[in-house]
């Protein structure tokens, strides 16, 4: 769970720091008693809390193993409620292996809504988990079930699902690039069907089956490195989304917008010449020219194509906040293309100092992707949830507005916690 910075000193007794947040010695003697018995109360009232909640996610994993379908949808349904309510760290850190048996054993084996669930509590589980080996499992253990929806090509619904599932635990649980290429080839073959292994089976995706896939690429896009790119191994994947900027449905030209948006951020079309760069033969030379020339091409289309976006009119009938939207969009890709600078973007968390910033399009791919998959849950995960502190490098103080009193009787409920944490940490390792 997300840790918060927290101010050093003042503590309960008579001299150093602790003089210059209260009167006087025996008015802290005093704060100090009664803190010490509230902090036990709100740990005893916490501790009860997390009792109940433990209890009714037992009784939840239990309905998971009930063999009428409903009941298994409304445990799911009541699952996605309460990941997007709490951070539920302590309580499925335990449990998540169970919890994930059942999730796959529902994308295996259930409808097309048990389906839906499934994979969304998959996601809200790999994120509530955080980076780590629990989450790494859970790619692992799951991405081979997504992989069979993806490639089955079943309802359009059960493939977004399985789409966004397998972008969110792979962005959070992969650790090296060859597990998130292997995603990204999966969804890249959703986008473009002919690259992929069933071309006696010529698909195309709907609208959007194709804006979700597009989108769950770049979200995958947004976390290879600068010194694993390839610059001539992605010129047909940008070649097919320049194409995509000229389809007829808004939300798959936005999407590629955005994707080739992180394109030109990460240098993906940066291709040097040969003056730039020694070349050992007169035949590798003509080809970096080629390539070179051929990017150049691909760049001064593609800015030809947002610019045009950006400047679209309406005609009769047109949705004008969706044109509008498309045209901000497209706007901030023009002038990003033209200056290299992205547009800062902040969203108040939490008091006065808890701001999300975002000041890169890798960022607002990430951000956007992961406030529509955590919904109305969103808010709290970014204030309590240590994977989006880290990703976003938010900084929260959850004792801003707290009085001095108030906020010795939290501190001191923390130094109880973290003491409680350590002392079950080694008990877990004596067992082991």
């Amino acid at each position: 769970m997300g840790k918060s910075k927290k101010n050093k000193g003042g503590r309960g007794g008579g001299g150093g720091g602790g003089e210059d947040q209260f009167d006087g010695g025996s008015d802290v003697d005093s704060v100090s008693s009664v803190s010490t018995a509230l902090s036990d109360l709100q740990l005893a009232q916490a501790t009860e809390q997390v009792s109940s909640q433990d209890f009714v996610l037992d009784k939840y994993i239990d309905d998971l193993y009930e063999k009428r379908g409903s009941t298994r949808e409304a445990a799911l349904g009541a699952l996605v409620d309460a990941f997007e309510s709490f951070v539920l760290l302590d309580l499925v850190e335990n449990k998540y292996a169970t919890l994930l048996s059942q999730f796959i054993n529902s994308i295996k084996k259930g409808s097309i809504k048990e389906v839906c669930l499934a994979c969304h509590t998959t996601g809200l589980l790999a994120i509530t988990l955080g980076a780590g080996s629990s989450s790494h499992e859970i790619m692992d253990e799951s991405r081979l079930q997504l992989l069979r929806v993806l490639q089955t090509w079943p309802d359009a619904s059960k493939m977004i699902s399985a789409l966004d599932c397998l972008a969110v635990v792979t962005f959070v649980g992969a650790t090296d690039l060859s597990e998130t290429q292997l995603s990204m080839k999966a969804i890249w073959d959703v986008i473009h069907p002919k690259s992929g292994s069933n071309v006696g089976i010529v698909r195309k995706p709907k609208p959007p089956l194709l804006a979700a896939a597009v989108s769950a690429w770049a979200l995958l896009l947004t976390t290879i490195v600068s010194s694993k790119r390839n610059f001539d191994s992605w010129k047909e994947s940008i070649t097919f989304l320049s194409a995509l900027l000229e389809a007829e449905d808004r939300a798959v030209r936005m999407a590629a917008g955005e994707a080739l948006a992180l394109c030109f951020e990460l240098k993906l079309l940066d291709v040097f010449s040969n003056e730039e760069v020694e070349v050992d033969t007169a035949e590798a030379s003509g080809s970096k020219n080629q390539l070179f020339l051929n990017m150049q091409a691909l760049k001064a289309k593609i800015s030809g194509l947002v610019y045009n976006l950006s400047m679209e009119a309406g005609g009769r009938g047109a949705d004008k906040k969706n044109l509008n939207d498309q045209r901000d969009l497209f706007q901030r890709i023009s002038d990003f293309i033209k200056t290299g600078e992205c547009l800062e973007e902040s969203l108040r968390i939490a008091g006065k100092h808890g701001i999300l910033r975002v000041t890169s399009w890798r960022e607002s791919i990430q951000l956007n992707y992961l406030r529509r998959f955590l919904g109305r849950g969103f808010l709290k995960h970014a204030q309590d949830n240590g994977l989006l502190h880290d990703i976003f490098d938010i900084k929260m103080d959850k004792t801003e507005n707290m009085s001095t009193t108030e906020k010795k009787i939290y501190r001191s409920g923390e130094e109880k916690g973290r003491a409680l944490k350590l002392n079950k940490e080694r008990r877990l390792a004596q067992v082991r």
